[in-house]
C-alpha cells in the first residue's frame, strides 16, 4: 500500500546561554551585522534620503491689465504704460495706444488657459519702429502644496534691422524658480508690486532697474516665444500692431518633501535590502548554533 504525508508541522530548537558568553555576543554582533549594513548599503547607492520632488500644477494666472511699452523709433522712441507718473515722465514720447485683452478657459475648470491681446500704435507716417519691449503684469498663484501667491511679468522682446508693420507673438508664461518651494504653507514674499507705480522717479521704470529688482526673487515667471513674426511695411496711416497669446501651461515644479514623505521612502529602500540580510545571517546563526560552533545549552525541541 502507498503512503503519503497527510500532514507536517516545525519543531523549534531552543539554545540558551547566560548574559556573559560568547553566544550572547555572538548574538548582538549578528543583530548589528543585520541592522547596520543595509542602511550602509542604501544610503550609499544615492538617493536614500529625498531632497526634492516634483508635482504637477496649472498656476491661476489673471491679467491685472497694467502693461509698460516701449518703441524705438527711427528718430527716437515713443512709449506708453498704465502707470500714471511714467506717462507723465514720458509725456514728450507718449502715444496713447488701443488696448484690447481677452482671458480664456478652454477646458471650463474656472483657471484662464491663455490671454489673447492686441495693442495698436497711432505713428506719424515718417516714423518707423525697429524694436518693441512690452512687459504685462500678472497675478499668479499655486494652490496644491505651497499656498504661493504672487505679482509676476511677461516680457516680450523683438528687434529687427527692417521697419515692421506688425509683431505677433504665441508662446508661454512659464515659471522659473532658483530653488524648490516648501511642501506646504503660504509663501507671500513676492506678492509685491514688480513696478513701483506709485512712484514719481524715472529710474523706477527703467527696465534695466526693473529687471535687476525681479531676478532678485527665487521665483519668476518668463514669456517663451520660440517663433515671433516680425511683419514689415507698414503702409501710410496705418498702426503698428502688436499681438499674440500667452498661454498658461501646467508647470513640473520642485518642493522640498516633508519629513513623513523622506520618512517613507527611505524605509521602503532600507526594509528591501534588510530582507536580504535576515535571511542570509538567520542562516548563518542557524548553523552556528546547529552544529554547536557557538557553546550553548540545548533544550529539548518544542511542538508548534
Amino acid at each position: 500500500m502507498a503512503v503519503y504525508e497527510v500532514y507536517s508541522h516545525p519543531i523549534q530548537q531552543r539554545y540558551k546561554s547566560s548574559f556573559c558568553t560568547k553566544a550572547s555576543v555572538f548574538i548582538i554582533v549578528m543583530f548589528l551585522l543585520t541592522s547596520i549594513p543595509p542602511f550602509l548599503v542604501t544610503y550609499s547607492s544615492q538617493g536614500f534620503w529625498i531632497k526634492e520632488g516634483v508635482y504637477r500644477e496649472q498656476a491661476e494666472v489673471d491679467f491685472k491689465h497694467e502693461l509698460l511699452l516701449i518703441l524705438e523709433t527711427s528718430d527716437s522712441y515713443i512709449a506708453w504704460s498704465t502707470y500714471e507718473h511714467f506717462n507723465v515722465l514720458e509725456q514728450s514720447n507718449l502715444v496713447v495706444p488701443i488696448v484690447k485683452t481677452r482671458e480664456e478657459d478652454n477646458n471650463m475648470d474656472g483657471k484662464a488657459d491663455k490671454l489673447h491681446y492686441n495693442i495698436k500704435v497711432p505713428l506719424l507716417d515718417t516714423q518707423q519702429v525697429f524694436s518693441v519691449k512690452l512687459i504685462l503684469i500678472f497675478d499668479y498663484q499655486l494652490h496644491r502644496q505651497t499656498k504661493l501667491k504672487m505679482e509676476s511679468m511677461a516680457y516680450i522682446y523683438h528687434n529687427s534691422p527692417i521697419s515692421g508693420a506688425e509683431l505677433i507673438t504665441d508662446g508661454e508664461l512659464q515659471l522659473r524658480l532658483k530653488s524648490p518651494l516648501a511642501h506646504k504653507g503660504s509663501d507671500v514674499r513676492y506678492n509685491v508690486p514688480v513696478i513701483n507705480k506709485e512712484s514719481i522717479f524715472s529710474t523706477d521704470y527703467q527696465l534695466k532697474n526693473i529687471f535687476s529688482k525681479y531676478l532678485e526673487r527665487n521665483v519668476t515667471t518668463s514669456f517663451v516665444c520660440e517663433y515671433p513674426v516680425w511683419i514689415a511695411d507698414r503702409a501710410t496711416s496705418q498702426h503698428f500692431e502688436i499681438k499674440g497669446v500667452i498661454r498658461y501651461p501646467q508647470e513640473l515644479i520642485p518642493y522640498i518633501p516633508g519629513f513623513w514623505y523622506v520618512i517613507k521612502w527611505g524605509w521602503i529602500q532600507y526594509v528591501s535590502v534588510l530582507l536580504i540580510f535576515i535571511m542570509i545571517i538567520g542562516r548563518l546563526k542557524t548553523f552556528a548554533f546547529q552544529n554547536q560552533v557557538i557553546d550553548s545549552i540545548v533544550e529539548k525541541p518544542l511542538k508548534k
